[in-house]
């Protein structure tokens, strides 16, 4: 199984706050049998949310 984490929020964008929870999240999945294949961070708005979601799910190009 894959994993694509999507980090949701203006502050972390903009360096007001560290994203920590994103190598947790990570550590935890991979210990579950995930395999991480990527991170995003979008803004808080709908489109950006659904932009990543969107990035966060297609198939990749070599497939």
């Amino acid at each position: 199984m894959t994993a694509h984490l999507l980090i949701i929020g203006d502050e972390i964008l903009i360096g007001q706050i560290m994203d920590t929870n994103s190598a947790w999240m990570s550590q935890q999945l991979n210990l579950r049998g995930f395999r991480v294949t990527g991170k995003s961070t979008v803004a808080d708005t709908p489109d950006a949310i659904l932009d990543g979601l969107l990035q966060a799910t297609a198939m990749p190009t070599w497939c």
